[in-house]
C-alpha cells in the first residue's frame, strides 16, 4: 500500500479495496478502517446529547477472514441490517452486546471480492454512522 487516507466515494472504495487486498498479501489478522474524528463531528445533530463526545471514538470497520466487524448502536443496527438487505452474500455472524460496554459487536460474512466488500464498507460509512459524503477515512492498520 502506498497511500493510507481517502476523502472522496472512489478513493474511500479504491482504498477499501487495497487496504483488503493488501491484508490478503500480508496474511495479516485484520486491516482496520477508521472515519477521521474531525470529519465526524462535523455531520453531528446538536440534538444529539452525547455527539459531542471527545472521548467517543470515531466510527471504524474491521475486516479479517471474509469477516467485517464492527460497534454500532441499536439504531445502527437497524441501518446496518437494512444495508446488508442490499448485499445478498453478506449476512449478520454474530451480535455481541457486552455488559461492561454500551453498544453492540457485530460480526458480518463478507465472502466477496474486495470490490464488492469495499462497496459495502463504504455504504457502512456512509448510511449506517451517517458520514458527510466528503468525510476522511484512515487505514489505521494492516
Amino acid at each position: 500500500m502506498t497511500r493510507f487516507d481517502a476523502e472522496t466515494p472512489e478513493e474511500r472504495q479504491k482504498l477499501f479495496a487495497e487496504g483488503i487486498s493488501a491484508h490478503r498479501e500480508r496474511a495479516s489478522a485484520f486491516v482496520t478502517f477508521e472515519a477521521d474524528a474531525d470529519a465526524s463531528a462535523l455531520d453531528t445533530d446538536s440534538s444529539e446529547g452525547d455527539e459531542d463526545d471527545p472521548d467517543e471514538a470515531p466510527p471504524w470497520v474491521q475486516f479479517g477472514d471474509g469477516t467485517l466487524n464492527l460497534d454500532c448502536t441499536d439504531a445502527e443496527l437497524d441501518e446496518l441490517k437494512s444495508v446488508l438487505g442490499e448485499f445478498p452474500a453478506f449476512k449478520i455472524d454474530d451480535i455481541i452486546r457486552p455488559d461492561e460496554a454500551e453498544g453492540i459487536n457485530v460480526r458480518v460474512s463478507a465472502l466477496a471480492d474486495a470490490n464488492r466488500v469495499s462497496q459495502c464498507i463504504e455504504r457502512v460509512f456512509r448510511e449506517v454512522y451517517d458520514q458527510p459524503d466528503e468525510y476522511r477515512v484512515w487505514v489505521t492498520a494492516v
